[in-house]
């Protein structure tokens, strides 16, 4: 994203790269997140409960505000969220209806909120994942008040059949608790249109110490980026979410407390 970049070291549990579909075979390991809290498959929100704003229709969506970064593993690309890459106007619920297909990925955005994702699974219907639970309901429900927009290019691995997602998304329905395997409804979704069990919760086989994934952090000229490492797709999910849920000015004012820290300790 940038022709220049500066690495943090992150040291994770190990895990190494599967690839294809998911499959059950092979060993399972957990991981842990490095500056997220873990609450926000719950609801979407942070930990301690609290939200930035208690009501998502008075929240002002800004996406001059959204964290434009992308994800490599290696040197393959495997995500991307920019203003180069594709448009991040979002619409309400209603106006989304005529630009949805069954098999889409639906996100739901507020300024303060975890961004909340959904399968489009036809007849004005989505599957997500909400209060630790796989659910079915309108698109217009879904969201609870926030805007919406369809992101089925963020992730650059080959869907599957629409059918073959919407079929994947309704199979799920009723999982709740421990029955899940998946920390949030990014995962969740994602996992539906594309069938890779890196998406589920610990699903990296073990591997050695190195550190595969690098997050790219847009910075403020759009000339640099940072890059944040970490050992499997499911620790950047979580850290790249909690960016969305501060904000692009908060996210980048911490990464400079931390880059400065760091400095200072070398």
């Amino acid at each position: 994203m940038g022709n220049h970049t500066e690495r943090l070291s992150y040291a994770e549990v190990p895990t190494a790269d599967p690839h294809g579909v998911d499959r059950d075979e092979g060993p399972r390991i957990g991981v842990a997140y490095i500056f997220s809290d873990g609450g926000d498959d719950d609801d979407d929100e942070p930990g301690d409960g609290t939200r930035a704003n208690s009501d998502p229709e008075e929240t002002a969506f800004d996406p001059r505000e959204e964290v434009e970064c992308a994800v490599y593993k290696l040197d393959e690309c495997v995500y991307e969220k920019s203003r180069r890459s594709s448009a991040l106007d979002a619409y309400s619920p209603e106006k989304l209806l005529d630009k949805c297909r069954a098999g889409d990925l639906v996100e739901f955005v507020a300024a303060g909120r975890y961004p909340h994702w959904a399968v489009y699974v036809g007849d004005f219907q989505v599957v997500h994942l909400h209060r630790a639970e796989v659910k079915s309901a309108f698109l217009t429900d879904a969201g609870r008040g926030r805007r919406c927009r369809v992101v089925n290019e963020r992730y650059k691995f080959r869907a599957r059949d629409p059918d073959a997602v919407v079929r994947s998304a309704l199979e799920q329905v009723g999982l709740k608790d421990g029955e899940l395997s998946w920390r949030n409804s990014e995962g969740f979704a994602a996992w539906c249109r594309f069938g890779r069990r890196e998406l589920k919760a610990g699903g990296e086989l073990s591997g050695g110490a190195r550190q595969p994934y690098a997050l790219h952090v847009l910075l403020g000229d759009r000339k640099y980026s940072h890059a944040l490492e970490f050992q499997s797709l499911e620790d950047v999910i979580a850290e790249k979410r909690r960016g969305d849920y501060l904000g692009r000015s908060a996210f980048l004012r911490e990464l400079a407390v931390h880059l400065r820290t760091e400095t200072a300790a070398h």
